[in-house]
This record gives structure tokens, sequence and C-alpha cells, in this order.
């Protein structure tokens, strides 16, 4: 497989290995011992699927005190997916790495502890599955406004469909650091 670092460390994306021919294809979809030298924990707990519409965008979603790593892949379709540094004193703190991921590129995206989460759908519907590092506490459950000018996040669509709990969301500057998992160099 091959990994290649984004600006933020700690946040990959990931190219399997995909063999394929006229029947279709196989590819290691997870394999802890591959995925922990590539840097990625080999203990992931959970594992979730989402599907989508067009323009559905999810996130930025986070946990804490119990933080969530995730290793995000597009089975259908395709979407923009987003890490966001929001680890309290952290030198990178509110920069963001995005990539396409799509059902074609078979790409990952390996979000660690400690970043925001979050999508948007640019094909018709897609079929998002992540495992996670922790199991889903929803007493942790927290979110980041998807749009936060701060952030600048460069979304590939102008108007996306949210969740009420999506839209509501605070920007970033607005929660308190004990609300955000800290910086651990």
């Amino acid at each position: 497989m091959n990994v290649i670092p984004t600006a933020l460390a700690g946040v990959y994306v990931i190219e399997p290995k995909v063999f394929g021919d006229e029947r279709g294809y196989f590819m290691e979809q997870w394999k802890s011992s591959a995925y922990r030298d590539a840097g990625v924990p080999a203990e992931l707990v959970q594992a979730n699927v989402s599907r989508s519409a067009h323009g559905v965008l999810r996130g930025l979603h986070y946990q804490y005190p119990e933080p969530q790593g995730k290793l995000v892949t597009v089975l259908e379709g395709a979407v923009f997916d987003v890490a966001v540094d929001i680890r309290s004193g952290s030198p990178r703190f509110g920069e963001w790495a995005g990539v396409e991921l799509s059902a074609d590129n078979h790409r990952q995206l390996w979000v660690p502890e400690g970043f925001a989460h979050g999508f948007c759908v640019s094909s018709d519907a897609a079929v998002v599955h992540y495992l996670c590092s922790r199991e889903f506490a929803p007493q942790h459950d927290a979110v980041i406004l998807w749009n936060d000018p701060d952030l600048g996040i460069t979304w590939p669509l102008d108007r996306c469909t949210l969740s009420d709990k999506d839209a509501a969301a605070p920007r970033l500057r607005d929660v308190p650091a004990q609300a955000l998992p800290p910086f651990q160099p």
C-alpha cells in the first residue's frame, strides 16, 4: 500500500493495493499489521456505514474526552473528506487537510484522535465506511461549524444539506479549550 502524508502530521491518505481484472477487483481494506506499520492504530473497535445523497455534508464531528480515530473508505460514489486539527495547543490548530475519496480511486483517509472529521457527497449518492479507534459515546459527541470562516475549508459545493445539529454547530473559536482534545507532542 502507498501511504501519503498530508500537511497535518498523523493524517494520511492511504492507497491500498488493488488487484483488478475483467471480473472486478480485490483489495485488503484493513490488515492490522500493515496499517500499524503505516501509523494507524492496530486496534479499531467499531465499524460504521452511512449512505448519503448528493450534497449532504456530515461534520465536522469529533468526540471528547474519548476521542475517536477513523479510517474512512468510500464503498460507493465519491466524497470530499476533511480532517481538522482541533487539539488545544497544537501548532497546527485549526488547519485542515482534504482529499477526494471514491469507490473508483479506492483511497482511504486516516483521521487520528484529536481531529474533527467531515465529508461532503459530490456524487449522486455515497456509501461511506469507517473503522473507529473507540466506540461511539453519545455523551461526548461534539461538532464544529462546517463552514467556519476561520478554518477556510474549500468544500466542492456551494450549497449543502445539513442535519439540524451540524447547521447549529459553533465556530471553533467559540468552543472552550477544555472541551477540545489536548495536543500531546
